[in-house]
């Protein structure tokens, strides 16, 4: 393995995590396959499209991406990801705050770039006393 991998990961996660604040579509589209399935905290499975249109529409908007925690294995022209993020922002209407823990399946595409092709998310909740 490469050891200049996972700085390259650790590069796109932060591009992500700044698209994604931004909602830079551009960026969002560069890093994002084509064939991406990405499963939220709730259980609901999206794709690309349905990813950008939320930055589109207006429907998402973060506040705060605070990433910490993050760990990467390499293997081969794949990356996994799994990064915890407080978030912050508005959904529709609604304000809301989060811990989450991403899972990011990241793959070198033909051209050398490094694009997200599976992620889920999971809320942290503290343990109950």
């Amino acid at each position: 393995m490469p050891n200049h991998v996972p700085a390259e990961i650790a590069d796109a996660e932060a591009r992500l995590h700044a698209a994604m604040l931004a909602s830079d579509l551009a960026v969002l589209d560069e890093l994002i396959d084509h064939g991406l399935i990405f499963t939220n905290h709730l259980g609901q499975v999206f794709g690309k499209h349905d990813d950008l249109e939320t930055h589109r529409s207006g429907l998402l908007r973060l506040a705060r991406m605070e990433p910490s925690e993050m760990r990467v294995v390499v293997d081969g022209d794949c990356a996994i990801v799994s990064v915890r993020v407080a978030v912050a922002g508005q959904f529709g209407r609604s304000p809301f705050s989060a811990d989450l823990r991403y899972s990011r399946v990241w793959r070198r595409a033909p051209d050398g770039a490094w694009r997200v092709v599976a992620a889920h998310a999971s809320e942290i909740r503290a343990p109950a006393p």
